[in-house]
Order: C-alpha cells, then structure tokens, then sequence
C-alpha cells in the first residue's frame, strides 16, 4: 500500500492546488486526480447531486488502488464527505473543510473570521457551525462570492478583470473588521495573492488562509502515523475529467509540467 497513488477529486481545476501542495510536501507520491469537468461547478448543484457525483467519483478511485482519497472541492466536503466515506468505508477520505478549522483552533481565538466561496459552501454553513463548535470566541462572517471559481476556471486571474471582481467582493460591507479570511474553495489559491494585494493596498491586516497547504501537511501526517509514505521511486501521476477541455489541460500542464497524462473518462454515459 505504500506505493499506492493518492486519490484527489474536484469539479474542475481548483483541485489542482491541492494536488500541488501535496506534491511540494510529497513528492515521492504518485497522485490519480479526477476532475468532473462534466458538471462543473459543484457550488451551483444540489446537495444531492454532489454527493451522488462524489461517491461516485471516490468508489472509482478507491478501485483503482488509491491508498487514500482526499476531496479537493469545498462545496463536495460540506455536502457529500459523510456519504462517501459510508460508501468507501475502508480508506480513508480527507475533506478540505476540517483542516482549516483545526488551524483555526489553534490560532484564531478570539479574532473575527471572513469566509468566502461558492453559493453552495456558504449555503451549507459547514465553516461558522464547524469553526462556533470548536472556538466558540470566535466570530465568523460569511459571504458567497459566485464569479470567482468561473471566472478562474476561465483563466482570469492576475489581471485588470480579476483585481476588479475582487476588490468589489472584498469591499462589502459583509467583510468588515475581519481580522481573518478563509479562501474556502480549492479555486481560490490562484488568487490569493490578489487578495492579499488587496488588504496590503487597503491598509487592512487581515491573514488570508486557502485550505491546500493545510490540507497537504493533514494528509503528510495521516501517512506518516499509519507508515503509509512511498519511500521508493514515484509512480506516475494520473490525471482523469469526465469531460475534456483545452483549459483543464492547460491548468494540469501549469502545476505538473507538460508531460502529464490526461485521460477522459465519460463516467457519466
């Protein structure tokens, strides 16, 4: 099992990022990712959908040997994390929502805590109940920001258009006096450094977390504690979508180098 792949799942490219930071902490790790680019994004589909995509999508990692499956989609983790495990019930599934709430244990008491995502991550209300529950000092603001995962889906991203969206998101008046923001959707890393550029320009220290490092370092310690970790030459990585397009392409060839293998798998009929 130490040389078994590490499953990842997304609706599209923001998984991508995950699977990023686990390679820069992991690298000897071979990864299988899928990405459901068929039904992009999940943020606007119903909680019963993502799920019923989801399971599917980690019952076909887990047949494909992956030693552990990590759910790289924000909306996915809120909705669907519960039922897929039920349905995988021998390996282990990582969301990306529980890494940042632990982080947030640990740092952010007392402070006030901006989250931004998809309609359905803020919709579910996983972050202010989960983040309530276990720092209860803390105060938490949410706010659905729609255009941002399409808009870097499309590839707009450290431009005028970008810097535009987001200073008109992060402006209003539901963010204020936040001393924390949680980038809660795997889109988000992409901009992150607009966002920080924000608050610099704005004069407001605000500590901008994104959820993939965080969930790279869990993932790092589940293998480590179990003796899970590949001490032997990688295996290639695999990358899969249910629908293939030129910008999915272009985004894996941006983390992973032009060499990367992409299969299209029409899972869906």
């Amino acid at each position: 099992m130490t040389t078994a792949p590490i499953g990842i799942l997304d609706s599209g490219i923001g998984g991508l990022t995950v699977a990023s930071a686990i390679r820069r902490i992991l690298p000897q790790e071979a990864i299988h990712y899928f990405g459901d680019t068929a039904h992009l994004p999940y943020g606007d589909k119903s909680a019963a959908s993502i799920r019923h995509y989801t399971v599917h999508i980690c019952q076909l990692l887990r047949s494909r040997g992956c030693k552990i499956i990590v759910i790289a989609c924000n909306t996915a983790s809120s909705y669907a994390t519960k039922a897929a495990q039920e349905a995988c019930p021998d390996i282990k599934i990582i969301d990306v929502v529980n890494p940042v709430i632990r982080y947030a244990k640990d740092h952010l008491k007392d402070k006030t805590v901006g989250v931004i995502g998809t309609k359905g991550t803020i919709d579910s209300r996983i972050y202010p109940r989960r983040l309530k529950q276990k720092v209860p000092s803390l105060k938490v603001k949410t706010m659905a920001t729609p255009l941002l995962a399409s808009m870097v889906e499309e590839g707009f991203f450290n431009n005028n258009i970008s810097a535009a969206v987001i200073e008109a998101y992060l402006s209003s008046h539901h963010l204020q006096g936040i001393d924390a923001l949680v980038l809660a959707c795997t889109h988000y890393p992409l901009i992150k450094r607009e966002v920080e550029a924000y608050f610099t320009k704005a004069k407001r220290p605000v500590e901008v977390m994104d959820n993939a490092e965080l969930t790279a370092q869990r993932v790092q310690r589940y293998l480590e504690n179990r003796g899970l970790l590949n001490q032997l030459k990688p295996a290639d990585d695999h990358f899969m979508v249910s629908d293939y397009t030129k910008g999915f392409a272009k985004a894996t060839e941006m983390f992973f180098g032009s060499n990367v293998k992409l299969e299209e798998l029409r899972i869906w009929g």
